[in-house]
């Protein structure tokens, strides 16, 4: 699925997601007047984290409802070929669940010069299940992990009876969803599953899924599909996409919280920037075994990939202008109401933009 806006859906947008219209955006320095014929031109094609697809569908709406002459593409392909596209100079830009691993920031220098990776999506990732009567579930790390090593395997098991009270658990088999794909969300799942609960999950943080059997399904819409098609399934998801399915709230010190992005944002706080991604690669440590009230730590942070250096000023001019709207209050308020996701503060957007101002001509 490639997305492409058009243009009535762009100015419902426009209309709507971005601020009710332009007076109660303008004091915004990085605000792009909707004049739709701004002079900007061209085609940019991207692809990646499958997790973005409803936030993507948003900002180019509103992007290209501002720029009538540009065509925006994104394929939400999952991070993993995303990442192995842009790393070969295929697509411009990228989203991905992960940072760039060493052998793909290598290679994707050869193409870029320098790489640029800043964190545009931030999200819950909610445990989702379908259980009939059921909406809510309280779990903690420990439990979550054994469900998905497949250790706990009936829905009755004394383990979630404990901590659910008063809830009607049957006696049910567990049936687990994974991706099949290689993928972000797996990764930063896996990541919360080792820090949590590290002696109930024995396996090492990985985009593909370390554990046999269960139930596969290829890309976030596969997962929530396979999860609906069910009856005792649970899997892991981007939150804007769980729809009515039922949710986990996660043990965290001494109470349990669900996936809401307040709570998905508070850890971003706590969370250092890794040192060796290159001037231009802010990508965060999260602390996903935290104890601190209010704070979900299954979370998903999303990365923009794209180049310092491009070999077309066509390339230069489009890719600047998408993640500088990305970037801006605006983009990310307009994110927020696509797409459940927590905006980046005022910040955090004037760091990231120091990046984007960095794209020029090779």
């Amino acid at each position: 699925m490639i997305l492409r806006t058009p243009r009535r859906l762009a100015a419902a947008v426009v209309a709507t997601a971005l601020c009710a219209g332009l007076a109660a955006c303008g004091d915004d320095e990085n605000t792009l007047t909707p004049t739709g014929n701004t002079g900007l031109s061209g085609t940019v094609s991207g692809a990646g984290a499958s997790s973005q697809a409803a936030a993507m569908e948003a900002w180019i709406a509103a992007f290209t409802a501002q720029h009538s002459g540009v065509t925006v593409n994104y394929e939400p392909t999952g991070s993993g070929a995303g990442r192995e596209q842009f790393s070969a100079g295929a697509i411009r830009f990228a989203g991905s669940d992960a940072p760039l691993k060493a052998d793909e920031l290598a290679k994707a220098k050869s193409v870029c010069v320098d790489v640029i990776q800043i964190p545009v999506y931030v999200s819950p990732i909610a445990i989702a299940f379908n259980l009939d009567g059921v909406t809510e579930l309280n779990l903690r790390p420990d439990t979550v992990a054994k469900i998905f090593d497949q250790k706990i395997t009936r829905w009755n098991d004394a383990a979630i009876t404990a901590d659910n009270p008063g809830v009607n658990l049957p006696d049910l088999e567990i049936t687990p969803v994974n991706r099949s794909d290689e993928s972000g969300t797996t990764e930063n799942f896996t990541e919360y599953l080792k820090a949590a609960a590290p002696d109930a999950w024995p396996h090492e943080p990985s985009g593909d899924w370390p554990v046999p059997g269960g139930e596969a399904a290829q890309g976030t819409s596969g997962v929530v599909g396979a999860i609906q098609a069910g009856d005792g399934t649970i899997g892991y998801a981007d939150a804007s996409q769980a729809g009515n399915l039922g949710t986990v709230k996660v043990a965290v010190g001494e109470s349990f919280v669900g996936p809401s992005p307040e709570a998905a944002a508070s850890i971003l706080g706590a969370s250092e920037r890794i040192a060796d991604q290159g001037e231009f690669g802010f990508v965060y440590e999260l602390d996903r075994a935290t104890d601190a009230a209010g704070t979900y730590p299954v979370v998903l942070v999303s990365y923009a990939l794209a180049c310092t250096r491009y070999g077309a000023q066509s390339d230069v001019d489009l890719v600047r202008a998408f993640l500088g709207w990305i970037l801006s209050e605006e983009g990310q308020r307009t994110a927020q109401e696509a797409a459940g996701s927590a905006p980046l503060s005022a910040a955090q957007r004037t760091e990231f933009s120091a990046a984007v101002d960095a794209i020029r001509l090779k």
